[in-house]
């Protein structure tokens, strides 16, 4: 696939290196040249640095891997508002959140996925890969040696099954939580995570596990 990624911080080079070892092409384009330069470098062959404009153009997906408070210039410098993400597949990742607090900056009832769709006309938002930390995406598994679990919502289902790819090859498990309406939801999840962690909790101490059920016609349900 051809995949452009928009910003050159961690989760880009994340994200980056998962895709490009998986055989994509990846167009990068950053704020700063020199930066952007530099992760296409580390990445190395697959990876190249160009402008936000050129990272779009042509994509079969992209990624949006900038702050929340970078968000609206970063579009504006890819074109966004002029159509250049029509029918693109539009990675949301961004967390509209007070640092260290976890409290979402966006109005009452909005998302950060939607106003996203708005700034960029015609792009399919998918919602997802924000709520982990972006060094997770260097290892396939968790912690415990299970696949993690990416929590995604969108409209579109053909941008769905192309970000439920990418999720599968950075090693998670991709699960849609249903449309972008939903966005909001997951945002909140994220500002919990955060508040949480801020505060020196275990998020997932304060999360109770419940088994999934199981699948129907499975054996171990499958009456006698």
């Amino acid at each position: 696939m051809r995949i452009g990624i928009l910003g050159s911080g961690n989760l880009a080079e994340g994200l980056g290196t998962g895709w490009v070892s998986a055989g994509h092409e990846v167009l990068i384009g950053g704020r700063s040249p020199a930066r952007t330069r530099d992760l296409a470098g580390r990445l190395g062959r697959g990876a190249r640095a160009v402008t936000p404009r050129e990272a779009v153009a042509g994509r079969d997906a992209v990624l949006l891997a900038v702050s929340w408070d970078g968000v609206e210039e970063m579009l504006r410098s890819a074109g966004a508002a002029q159509g250049s993400l029509d029918g693109v597949p539009l990675i949301d990742p961004t967390n509209a959140v007070e640092h260290g607090v976890g409290v979402l900056l966006t109005g009452p009832g909005e998302s950060a996925a939607q106003r996203i769709s708005a700034l960029a006309p015609g792009a399919h938002v998918v919602k997802a890969f924000h709520l982990f930390p972006a060094g997770q995406w260097a290892k396939a598994t968790g912690e415990d040696g299970s696949s993690v679990t990416v929590a995604m919502c969108g409209d579109d289902a053909a941008a769905l099954d192309v970000v439920g790819g990418l999720v599968r090859d950075v090693g998670a498990v991709p699960a849609v939580l249903g449309p972008l309406k939903r966005a909001r939801q997951l945002e909140e999840v994220a500002g919990f995570v955060i508040g949480l962690a801020f505060a020196g909790l275990d998020p997932a101490s304060a999360v109770p596990h419940v088994p999934a059920p199981a699948a129907p016609g499975d054996a171990t349900t499958a009456s006698p």
